[in-house]
């Protein structure tokens, strides 16, 4: 017995069987450039993780996939990877499921995808670890329901996923939001940046790295009242103004390790007012911004929830192409 499959994906809680009555089983793998993040599960109540230190490919792969194996009761169906990037997510590309430029040691070039799928033999759905991310607070989190948001996470880099009409966007490569250049006052703000692409773009001003290398301090030891909060909120506003104004997100999420300095938010939510200036006329800037400006619902278990969802989209894509097919 088959239970439903619904059309709209991030709002609907699916309970998938396979063809024996068995509840199946979906694997997750969040890789980030210093820890993996394994789950098997189907969902925020019903999950095991562990934690992996990044190490070379082999090493690091192997680990995750034996955890796979002994936690998932012979019953994985499909595992999903948010992976650090870049990455190729062009389905046409011989390279597809690949760590591209990466200036990680060993993971440049790296078949991902592939060597999942050829030791588990699974279906492998893969994307960023932010859009992972994204897909994971639009499944279980403070994202539910909405078709058009973004989920930023501020930390060592600086990354986003955007959701727009119910889908991820990916484009011609994927978004860099990182990336994107701000206006930078060197009388304010002398410091050059540590991008070692762009210098002073919105990571290499904004991220947690720069924070440190700026004021000599870590930012979980820089009190609240240090006029270092006023800098970083102004830099994470402009990229907030420049999104507003290109994607119109109902909404934006902010993770990641620099947001857990929770007075951020009020002071990220009054710049991107008075960058805007009225000028984008919705009621959830005007009135609501302690509602459109917010946390991540699923805290930090966004990614690899999201992994896990990659999955079972991968899963649920190729039984409806199963069925189209019979229909």
């Amino acid at each position: 017995m088959h239970v439903e499959e619904g059309l709209e994906f991030c709002n609907l809680r699916l309970l998938w069987q396979t063809p024996n009555g068995r509840l199946t089983m979906f694997g997750g793998i969040e890789a980030g450039g210093t820890k993996f993040v394994c789950g098997a599960g189907s969902g925020p109540e019903d999950l095991k993780t562990a934690e992996i230190p990044t190490t070379s490919p082999e090493c690091t792969v192997a680990a995750s996939v034996k955890f796979l194996q002994e936690n998932s009761a012979g019953n994985l169906q499909a595992v999903g990877i948010g992976s650090f990037g870049p990455v190729d997510l062009r389905a046409d590309s011989s390279s597809f499921g690949f760590i591209t430029s990466t200036p990680k040691a060993g993971w440049r070039n790296f078949d991902f995808a592939g060597a999942v799928r050829k030791v588990l033999d699974v279906l492998v759905g893969f994307d960023t670890d932010v859009n992972a991310a994204a897909l994971g607070e639009a499944r279980w989190g403070a994202a539910q329901g909405i078709s058009d948001f973004l989920y930023l996470t501020i930390g060592t880099g600086i990354g986003g996923g955007a959701i727009v009409g119910g889908h991820v966007l990916h484009g011609l490569v994927h978004p860099e939001m990182g990336h994107i250049r701000v206006p930078h006052d060197l009388n304010r703000d002398p410091y050059r940046g540590c991008c070692p692409f762009h210098g002073d773009c919105l990571e290499g001003l904004a991220s947690g790295p720069a924070i440190e290398q700026r004021w000599g301090v870590a930012g979980t030891n820089l009190p609240p009242a240090h006029p270092g909060w006023e800098l970083e909120a102004h830099y994470l506003a402009l990229g907030l103004a420049n999104w507003v104004c290109t994607i119109s997100p109902r909404r934006i999420l902010l993770g990641g390790g620099v947001m857990q300095q929770a007075w951020l938010f009020p002071m990220i939510r009054a710049e991107l007012a008075r960058l805007l200036n009225g000028y984008v006329r919705a009621r959830e800037l005007m009135e609501d911004l302690d509602q459109y400006v917010i946390p991540p619902g699923l805290g930090n278990r966004a990614g690899i929830l999201g992994a896990i969802a990659l999955g079972e989209q991968a899963y649920r894509s190729q039984r409806l192409d199963k069925r189209s097919l019979t229909d």
